[in-house]
């Protein structure tokens, strides 16, 4: 599948420097840790996080229990249900003082839950900088993974008196996967040129920082539970003299100089402790080992590592870079026909890749409300996981572009609530299964909080093992769907199970209580719940019979869904319920759109069905707005319809009123799953594989503005088929895909319904067929296939 393709530039770049750290400063990541490069001259910030440094949980001064409720409420759950059974719906404040957690009542926050928190900022202090450097450029290069700093000093002769010629400095970051660091570099085109002093502003209260032989040592324990956290920075000069002293390194005259710098703490991911060994030997060694490798061996293999994983997707929609920064290269944008258009959008697409790469690689947490970027130690929303779309959305583009390796730090965080999640399901509804609600932490927190509107959701754990069976269905690997995802799949099920509820208005089987987010009252049966729980249960039975798992539970499952409210409904005005009664305001232009998770993520709704009518009427009527989060959905949503004008119209929606001068989303304030779901958009309108007849759609929804002519290569199918394509006034001309399962392909496009060519990489031809439009292509592991349109 390499071919050669013409793709816009992938740089952000910009003329000044960065003074605001949301709109501005420039972010790279390991996955562990992150850094926001600022880029000033006289002052280098560089804003550090380690993603594991919380605080609550187990040791928090204000106790931790998980959310659990703090005395047993035998009746609670049924005396609210049968509230709902005889008045049709229950006021959210009502629900919450009979279901949320009394132990958070008047208080200002969650106690115990914690918060990400901000580990500090690296320092550098340049003597003599200029004030007005020549030439000054920051950029973050997307597809290697580097920041830079560049800028010339017009009038330096070392000394900072002048008379002595211009000199060009440059500054090179990254942070890099292999070797668990961030590094950086500053050199100079005349030798003895780079000077400056290194210091570290830590963010926790009482956290140490001393310097001794070239190396800064910040270290420090939580004062909330005890966490112990440690950073090491080591600055290794070429030339020129280094002194320390008083928590600073001193670096004159060098020619060259790089720090490398490692962080960690002793949090573990295990229940209940959430503790592991002292972080000082791991720390310790990380950057040491760094140390004592030449710059460029670390630069390349951090290149390398990077490139593996981002250079699998290309995207040519008719791009073309202008020479303008990226900060007015948005404020240029309009969503027209321009190159300069195409250049962004391809550039937009292209930095959520790089954003997940980043902010989620195995061994660390998943990527959180911000990645893995945060400069508060009280951040919006804690900075957590919320669970009724947002990590879910994080993890959006990780298999339909190409990122399955992204998506492993998501999949063990679900295997690590499953065990707290039993014992809430246990102390809360007296039943087996696991279970978690709208927020969870880095602690394993799968009970309930306080806010009427946003403490209960337990069909969250279907939502999120939806993307465990995903992953099987990307890579047919046999052995993740029995030993990793079937578990999750089965466990949840069972809690659903146990705690469906017959609805006395139908006798079908509902959700109860049950709550749209993030409005209305509470009801049984609202649309979001019953669509979770029959994807969930729907997944879990394809999945137990792909395991051969025993009958009687399959019968079980097959019952339960037989008996389900599916949670599809056309109300009055030709929409889609959102509600099991019909409450829905045409009126209502609220940022959740809940009610058409069938549609996406969901497989439930099919193109051209009364229920995709029914979707299109509600998506008009709540309209293009919305936070940046909810526009990304709606770019998923119109492309699920096969509305490739409608989902482009979403895609310049975010880009103009939803997208900060970084390209990073924001809600407001920043929150990175709008990148993550534009990103998913972006790959829904050039190919989609979610039908449950297994049917894999080429150029979906292609916009009228990328149709003249454009390709792309690399996107993932369901089926384990990697998939490219060619396209040129609207029209497909080439398809290209590789097979790694071997699994009969079927292939939509107007390519078939003219004279086509199958060629196949091994030599000779595979028979196949169109059927109703669609080729029936059978295919043999690690083949490639490519279909061509008669030349024009």
């Amino acid at each position: 599948m390499s071919r050669t393709h013409s793709v816009a530039g992938r740089t952000l770049r910009y003329d000044i420097p960065a003074t605001d750290w949301e709109r501005e400063a420039l972010p790279i990541g390991n996955g562990a840790l992150g850094a926001m490069v600022f880029g000033g001259v006289a002052r280098e910030r560089i804003q550090l996080n380690e993603k594991s440094l919380w605080t609550g949980g187990p040791g928090s001064k204000e106790g931790y229990a998980h959310g659990n409720w703090p005395g047993p409420r035998p009746d609670a759950i049924a005396e609210v249900r049968r509230i709902i059974d005889g008045d049709g719906a229950m006021d959210p404040e009502d629900v919450a003082r009979r279901l949320g957690n009394a132990a958070y009542a008047n208080t200002d926050g969650i106690p115990g839950f914690g918060n990400y928190q901000n580990f500090g900022e690296l320092v550098l202090d340049v003597p003599d900088a200029p004030t007005s450097p020549a030439g000054y450029r920051r950029c973050l290069d997307v597809g290697r993974a580097l920041a830079t700093v560049t800028y010339v000093d017009e009038n330096e002769d070392g000394t900072g008196s002048g008379g002595g010629g211009e000199v060009r400095f440059r500054r090179e970051y990254f942070a890099s996967h292999p070797a668990q660091v961030v590094v950086g570099r500053l050199t100079a085109d005349r030798p003895g040129r780079i000077s400056f002093t290194l210091s570290f502003a830590a963010a926790q209260e009482g956290a140490v920082v001393t310097a001794e032989d070239g190396r800064l040592l910040i270290r420090g324990v939580l004062a909330d539970n005890g966490l112990v956290h440690e950073g090491q920075v080591r600055v290794l000069h070429h030339g020129g003299t280094r002194t320390d002293g008083n928590g600073r390194i001193t670096v004159t005259g060098a020619d060259s100089a790089t720090f490398v710098l490692a962080a960690g703490t002793d949090y573990a991911d295990g229940y209940p402790e959430y503790r592991g060994a002292d972080p000082h030997t791991r720390v310790t060694g990380l950057v040491d080992r760094a140390a004592a490798r030449p710059y460029e061996e670390l630069r390349s293999a951090h290149i390398a590592d990077h490139r593996a994983l981002f250079d699998r997707v290309r995207l040519d929609i008719g791009g073309r870079m202008p020479d303008l920064p990226t900060d007015r290269l948005l404020g240029s944008y309009t969503g027209g026909d321009s190159p300069a258009d195409r250049a962004l959008e391809s550039l937009y697409f292209a930095y959520g890749r790089y954003l997940l790469i980043a902010s989620s690689r195995p061994g660390s947490l998943p990527a959180n409300l911000q990645g893995v970027w945060n400069d508060s130690n009280t951040p919006a929303w804690c900075g957590d996981y919320h669970t009724n779309i947002n990590i879910q959305m994080n993890y959006w583009p990780a298999e339909p572009t190409h990122l399955a390796e992204t998506a492993q730090p998501y999949q063990r965080f679900i295997e690590q609530l499953r065990e707290p999640g039993r014992r809430t399901a246990a102390e809360m509804f007296g039943t087996e299964g696991w279970v978690v609600h709208q927020n969870t932490n880095s602690f394993g927190f799968t009970g309930v909080h306080d806010w009427p509107t946003s403490f209960w959701m337990p069909e969250a754990n279907g939502w999120l093992v939806q993307q465990l069976y995903e992953h099987y269905l990307f890579h047919q690997d046999a052995d993740f769907l029995r030993t990793h995802a079937y578990p999750a799949m089965k466990e949840a099920a069972r809690f659903w199970l146990a705690n469906l509820h017959m609805d006395p208005r139908d006798s079908a089987l509902v959700v109860s209580p049950s709550y749209s987010p993030e409005q209305g009252a509470f009801t049984a049966g609202a649309s979001i719940s019953q669509q979770i729980v029959f994807d969930l249960l729907t997944n879990t039975l394809e999945a137990a019979e792909l395991v051969d798992d025993e009958a009687g539970f399959r019968s079980e499952l097959s019952a339960a869904l037989h008996s389900l409210d599916p949670g599809l409904r056309i109300g009055s005005w030709g929409q889609l319920q959102e509600w099991k009664a019909d409450l829905d305001d045409p009126a209502d232009t609220h940022r959740h759109a809940s009610h058409l998770f069938a549609l996406h993520p969901g497989r439930q709704i099919e193109r051209g069905t009364a229920f995709a009518e029914a979707a299109r009427v509600s998506l008009t009527s709540r309209g293009d707005g919305g936070t940046g989060w909810s526009k990304a959905w709606k770019i998923n949503f119109w492309a699920r319809l096969g509305d490739g004008d409608h989902a482009a119209k979403m895609l310049t929606e975010q880009l103009t009123s939803s997208t900060l001068p970084n390209l990073w989303d924001t809600h407001p304030p920043f929150q990175i799953d709008g990148n993550f779901g534009a990103t998913a958009g972006i790959a829904e309108m050039l190919l989609q594989s979610h039908s449950r007849t297994g049917v894999v759609d080429v150029l979906p929804a292609l916009p009228a503005r990328w149709a003249e002519a454009g390709s792309y290569e690399g996107l993932r199918a369901r089926g384990d088929f990697t998939v490219g394509a060619s396209w040129r006034r609207g029209a497909p001309t080439e398809i290209r895909i590789a097979s790694g399962s071997g699994v009969t392909a079927k292939l939509r496009s107007p390519l078939f319904a003219v004279a086509f060519h199958v060629e196949r990489s091994g030599g000779g031809s595979d028979d196949h067929a169109v059927r109703d439009g669609v080729l029936v292509l059978p295919t043999r592991a690690g083949e490639e296939y490519r279909i061509t349109a008669p030349a024009v």
